[in-house]
């Protein structure tokens, strides 16, 4: 028995438990029935860099609904959902690339049918999907190639893909591993999507072998695989390696803060990589209101502002999805001057596991 109620009366003790149990349901997303309680949390998944300023924010402005966050790299979040299967925690995941809530959705785990009331620019209208299953919030670019212009300058640089694979450049490209960097498998992609030319033949299996091969090429190259952009932009300025194919805001941040001399490149095409936020279609009717209260306030001229300065110098360097909305920083350039390519999440996003499960085996083994 609880020390503090040991030596009451039963009336007494009857009105404590009572009291006790209605707070514990106070806090919880469910009761066992399935009902919202009281005040249900809503818990984002998220690895964006701003996302913690987004969370205050929002509760600082919208009291009477708890929002808590569950930060991590995208590949561990999505895992965890995984692992939660039909008894999810997460209300909301909020992460760049569209691949993973394709595959998402068609597993059923997407709220489908509703999109916030905004004004999206050409850009975020081309990355919302058709059964509105996802909002897309900010948008960068992925296979950025970012460089250290004190080891090699903007005229040495290779021009192309194929370029990546010539000797002169033998140990000195790197970059992430797609199980933990979400935005590495939409590169890898990409890099399928543009060598296979399936925008043209939509064969996706001599697109993905196409890109298999090319990425062997690559390792038997010398290139150095390491977990996220912190490692692989800390080998750059190390000296161990002089560029790297990763996301472009990385390369912008590091400019801006721990690195001078770092800069940014694009090879012709970069890939489209927009930051992501989709609802749980599991979660209570309460829960789900309240996450699109919470995507409705992302995308409100306050939301985007503690989008564009919640990480100045890092994920907040985006391209905005918004009309009237610019970015954060003169650092990034024109989206009008970057050969982007996009791709279709819903191909693509079926082939993830498959890929990345390949690239484990024979790129990223040591």
């Amino acid at each position: 028995m609880n020390p503090l109620i040991k030596n009451t009366g039963a009336l007494r003790s009857r009105i404590t438990a009572v009291a006790l149990t209605a707070t514990v349901a106070s806090l919880s997303l469910l009761t066992t029935s399935g009902a919202a309680a009281p005040h249900p949390t809503l818990v984002v998944y998220s690895a964006q860099g701003y996302d913690s300023a987004a969370v205050t924010a929002f509760n600082k402005t919208n009291p009477g609904f708890t929002v808590t966050l569950n930060d991590n790299s995208t590949g561990p979040l999505l895992q965890q959902i995984q692992a939660e299967g039909n008894n999810p925690k997460w209300g909301v995941l909020w992460v760049d690339g569209s691949t993973a809530f394709a595959q998402l959705d068609g597993e059923g785990k997407l709220v489908r049918g509703w999109l916030p009331n905004v004004s999206f620019n050409k850009v975020g209208l081309a990355n919302v999907p058709k059964d509105h299953s996802y909002i897309p919030t900010g948008l960068t670019a992925t296979g950025a190639l970012v460089y250290d212009s004190s080891q090699i300058t903007a005229a040495q640089l290779p021009k192309t893909w194929a370029d990546l694979l010539k000797p002169q450049y033998k140990g000195e490209v790197g970059m992430n591993d797609p199980a933990q960097s979400g935005p590495t498998y939409p590169l890898i992609a990409g890099i399928m999507n543009y060598l296979g030319n399936y925008p043209r033949t939509k064969n996706v299996n001599a697109a993905v072998a196409a890109g298999e091969k090319y990425l062997e090429a690559l390792k038997a190259n010398g290139l150095v695989v390491n977990a996220t952009n912190g490692p692989t932009l800390a080998a750059i300025e190390a000296h161990q390696i002089k560029m790297a194919i990763i996301q472009s805001s990385a390369g912008y941040g590091t400019e801006l803060t721990t690195y001078p001399n770092m800069r940014v490149a694009y090879l012709n095409p970069v890939t489209a990589l927009p930051g992501v936020i989709g609802i749980d279609a599991k979660a209570p009717k309460a829960v789900q209101d309240e996450a699109k209260k919470f995507v409705t306030w992302l995308l409100s001229p306050a939301g985007q502002h503690v989008m564009k300065t919640g990480d100045a110098q890092g994920d907040s360097l985006f391209w905005p999805v918004l009309n009237n909305e610019q970015p954060s920083n003169s650092v990034i350039p024109s989206l009008n001057s970057v050969p982007m390519q996009s791709l279709d999440p819903y191909v693509w996003g079926s082939q993830e596991n498959k890929v990345n499960t390949w690239f484990e085996a024979n790129i990223n083994n040591g």
